[in-house]
């Protein structure tokens, strides 16, 4: 059975996870984490797709960004994957697959979920109880968007820039967003919905994406359905 192809509208941002095959470690030492990030804004570049927040961990990869064109997450990631497992295998010696098929991807509405992709993401690290500050882990982008280290690879989203005009305000505002961490229903929504590639968004923006693409952006109900001859009885 052939799989569908992405779903992956132009100007849409997307969360995308590349995880480790059987959850092994892609990153073993710094240098293969500065390699990954060279190469993801080498093909981020190439394939005109703009990253706004990314965080390296040891067995696996998020990152959340935007197409500017047709198809070009997908190249995107495709060379990218097929450059750094090169690189890793021959680094260490070994053959064979290094990631878990296909990367996971879904789209995300911008106005309402994108800073809280943005905070899921760059704390990884702290979930992970790796750190307490996730301006303490490296291999992230909050030293970028929280603090205002240089980058050529970040490219701030339209939302994070409207948090305040002046970059210094802007990066305290950005940081006073993590003063509470994604949990509950919203943690179990980002998670669920990223690894079954529905839509991260309210109804109305999942209605539109469904009805431009014809893929369903929604999990069905969980459970039977009902019976109506059943629910007729118990009126009565």
């Amino acid at each position: 059975m052939s799989r569908l192809p992405r779903v992956s509208p132009v100007n849409v941002p997307q969360h995308i996870i590349q995880r480790g095959n059987n959850r092994q470690a892609c990153f073993a030492s710094e240098q293969d984490f500065a390699r990954y990030v060279n190469w993801l804004k080498e093909y981020s570049k190439k394939y005109f797709v703009d990253i706004h927040a990314w965080v390296l961990m040891t067995n696996h990869v998020h990152l959340l960004c935007t197409p500017r064109m047709s198809n070009s997450i997908s190249l995107m990631m495709q060379s990218l994957g097929r450059q750094y497992v090169r690189y890793f295998n021959g680094c260490y010696g070994r053959s064979g697959t290094l990631w878990e098929g296909r990367y996971k991807s879904c789209l995300v509405q911008a106005e309402d979920y994108l800073l809280h992709l943005y905070r899921y993401i760059e704390l990884n690290p702290v979930r992970a109880n790796m750190i307490e500050d996730p301006a303490d882990y490296h291999w992230s982008s909050y030293q970028i968007n929280g603090l205002g280290k240089e980058s050529e690879l970040c490219t701030p989203h339209p939302i994070y820039l409207a948090l305040h005009s002046n970059a210094i305000q802007r990066q305290a505002a950005y940081r006073s967003l993590f003063s509470s961490y994604i949990e509950g229903q919203l943690l179990e929504a980002i998670r669920v919905n990223s690894n079954k590639g529905m839509a991260i968004g309210n109804e109305q923006f999942k209605q539109e994406i469904e009805a431009l693409t014809g893929r369903r952006m929604k999990d069905k109900k969980i459970g039977r359905p009902a019976n109506p001859q059943k629910k007729k009885l118990t009126e009565m």
